[in-house]
């Protein structure tokens, strides 16, 4: 897939009738993934830190759940973490989905569903 830009998009989790869009922020240089979800107390939707393969919670205040992504934006985990955590690389991730905890059960979001970015500008 291509690379994205910082901004805003929408992701669709899932397909046809049943997909759930979800208002998204995108974090593609180095600087928007460093920041990601540090010093927020709430998130609306979710953010794809693009690339990446693991993240932290190490100065969050929230829960946070966590959807590593592969090549073809399908979903090869979901994990929940509380802040002050190391999340282990996942091997085949090539992006990460983050979200408010219990947002992405809320949306379907588990593994083997695949997403995709719309509006995201790839």
């Amino acid at each position: 897939m291509g690379r994205w830009r910082d901004g805003r998009g929408v992701l669709v989790v899932g397909e046809g009738e049943g997909a759930v869009t979800v208002p998204l922020e995108i974090a593609a240089s180095y600087r928007a993934r460093t920041r990601g979800l540090l010093g927020r107390d709430s998130l609306d939707g979710a953010m794809l830190l693009s690339p990446a393969s693991s993240v932290h919670t190490f100065r969050m205040r929230m829960p946070i759940d966590v959807a590593y992504l592969d090549r073809h934006l399908r979903v090869v985990a979901v994990r929940t973490m509380p802040p002050g955590r190391i999340g282990r690389p996942r091997l085949r991730a090539r992006h990460v989905l983050e979200a408010e905890a219990g947002a992405m059960a809320r949306w379907g979001l588990r593994a083997g569903v695949r997403v995709s970015f719309p509006s995201a500008g790839n």
